[in-house]
């Protein structure tokens, strides 16, 4: 059995709103054991005989994805990552962790997304305002508190081009995902 993290793009923002007992229950239906939902915004881990690998993980998350586009009525997106590569990702953050600053890992759901969205990053002049670093599979970003939707890459990131391959959570939800 496999640990996974079902990360959920645009849930309880912009209308779309999905009850953690709900977004449970499908992945019960689904197939998939030990289920728990983490926060109220779109965290779902859960055990599956998926073994991880391209094809292998590509498929479930398309289950995942016509799974909740059928139950709930909406676009879904997700990102798929194995619970136990989150240790590495929170460890390998490489800024420094301050009640002034946001800490933010944003997930691509291929490599190929995340390049993209760190040559768009690259781009701009934003090295005075926050921070923007390049991980396995994954941007590292810091921002100042308050201004999280108002920074260059927070402007980047929000584009509709990376609004299906994107999603990002803050440190603190990730160590509790780590533990789920």
């Amino acid at each position: 059995m496999n640990r996974w993290v079902a990360l959920l793009r645009g849930v309880n923002v912009n209308g779309i709103t999905l009850r953690s007992g709900e977004l449970a229950q499908l992945f019960s239906d689904l197939g998939f054991s030990n289920v728990r939902t983490v926060l109220a915004s779109g965290n779902v881990c859960f055990d599956s005989e998926v073994s991880p690998g391209v094809p292998e993980q590509a498929r479930l998350k398309l289950a995942i994805e016509t799974g909740l586009r059928e139950r709930f009525g909406y676009e879904a997106w997700i990102v798929l990552i194995e619970q136990n590569g989150l240790t590495e990702i929170i460890q390998s953050y490489p800024f420094e962790e301050d009640a002034q600053h946001h800490a933010y890992v944003v997930f691509a759901s291929s490599d190929e997304s995340r390049d993209e969205l760190v040559e768009a990053a690259s781009a701009q002049e934003n090295g005075a305002v926050e921070q923007v670093g390049v991980g396995k599979g994954v941007v590292y970003w810091r921002c100042p508190k308050g201004e999280s939707t108002s920074t260059p890459f927070a402007k980047i990131v929000a584009k509709a081009r990376f609004k299906a391959t994107t999603t990002n959570r803050n440190l603190n939800t990730l160590r509790k995902l780590e533990n789920a």
